[in-house]
């Protein structure tokens, strides 16, 4: 099992070849689209978000834009910011590995927001120009980490479409690969089931702790689960409990041992089936694991959803035929022949590890071709539990 990627100087291997136009600020992220928008072959996101030392979670969203500016399927970045003095510029560039390919446009050094935009598309450009160098080559299986997400679950989520991608994820697994479980909230109720596959007992009770972590925050601040887990769309598809939709979606993580937990953004440490602690919102889940290095996203879902990775390809797939029919060009993939009895669970497992392979190697998904590039920051669970 191999797929066409485009090795890196650090022996990673990206499934695209991305020029990444990442605003570090509210303040000039329209610069940055305005950039994006006039170098064909560069990427960006949007940022509406305030990050500096002072707002919570200025540890997590750092080592968020670290991540994604040095991923596998980035081969150069262009940072857009205002001053080239802000404490973020500083913290999300320093000690930098040196293979990481990147520059800097601010206005206050280029003097002024035209001249900086007129900087940021000149390095977009001529970074464009060098990645159209590189050529895919053959990587084996042990070099894809597979993101897994779930969103607009239905009463189908954990009969098709979950296990399918679970089944996919263990088969990524059994030839050396790495698969990240994440959605900490929606593992409310499933906990025991993830903590007894744990490899060592040090990683078992990091899953407690981390699921736990989770919920005592939201008692802190007041948030009863119950009222908002299931959501509205989950409880119109079917889903009645919290429990009842975290059994459901630990299915994504197929049946291999966890083999680590890790923080929200954080690059793995092991190969095989890994948690990472994120919240259920969707972007702000993908963007975490992006920043972990994931270069492939499988999204299940069973009511549709437009959402994408700017750098990362996002395969969509359907619980129910239906949905594939009546959204055609939002869902990538069918996982319904399992609920009408045509297909098991393990005969569309095989077929969505080729869709895997297929877009890995370079088939572009329906989030890319409409040019979906959805991205929030986490911001953490508040005060670490006492």
């Amino acid at each position: 099992m191999t797929f066409q990627g485009f090795w890196r100087p650090d022996g990673r291997v990206g499934t695209r070849n991305h020029v990444l136009v990442l605003p570090l600020s509210p303040a000039v992220s329209s610069t940055a689209s305005l950039v994006c928008f006039q170098v064909s072959g560069s990427v960006g996101v949007e940022l509406h978000q305030d990050i500096d030392p002072g707002v919570e979670g200025f540890a997590l969203a750092v080592r968020t834009f670290r991540g994604w500016i040095d991923h596998p399927n980035v081969y150069a970045t262009v940072i857009v910011a205002y001053s080239a003095d802000d404490p973020v510029v500083e913290a999300v560039t320093a000690n930098l590995p040196e293979t990481v390919r990147f520059e800097v446009a601010a206005f206050d050094r280029a003097g002024g927001r035209r001249k900086a935009e007129a900087n940021a598309r000149e390095a977009a450009q001529r970074f464009v120009h060098e990645s159209q160098t590189m050529t895919r080559r053959p990587a084996g299986l042990e070099h894809l980490l597979l993101a897994t997400e779930c969103g607009g679950s239905d009463a189908c989520s954990g009969l098709s479409a979950n296990p399918s991608l679970g089944y996919a994820s263990d088969l990524v697994i059994g030839y050396g690969g790495t698969s990240i479980l994440a959605e900490t909230t929606e593992l409310i109720g499933a906990e025991r089931l993830l903590a007894e596959r744990a490899v060592t007992p040090t990683v078992s009770q990091a899953v407690w702790h981390t699921v736990s972590h989770a919920e005592q925050a939201a008692m802190r601040m007041g948030v009863d689960f119950r009222g908002g887990q299931p959501a509205p769309g989950n409880m119109a598809g079917g889903i009645t409990t919290i429990e009842e939709k975290s059994l459901g979606c630990v299915h994504k993580g197929g049946s291999s041992p966890v083999t680590d937990v890790i923080d929200y953004a954080e690059r793995p440490r092991t190969h095989g089936l890994v948690i990472m602690d994120t919240p259920g919102h969707d972007v702000m889940q993908f963007v975490g694991m992006v920043a972990g290095g994931a270069q492939i996203i499988v999204f299940t879902t069973g009511r549709g959803t437009p959402t994408g990775a700017s750098i990362v390809p996002v395969i969509k797939v359907s619980t129910r035929t239906a949905l594939k029919r009546s959204l055609p060009d939002l869902i990538d993939f069918d996982a319904g022949p399992i609920i009408d009895g045509f297909l098991t669970v393990e005969e569309v497992g095989r077929a969505l590890l080729r869709k895997i392979i297929a877009v890995a190697n370079g088939e572009r998904v329906a989030a890319e071709q409409f040019g979906h590039r959805e991205f929030g920051i986490f911001q953490g669970w508040g005060a670490a539990m006492p």
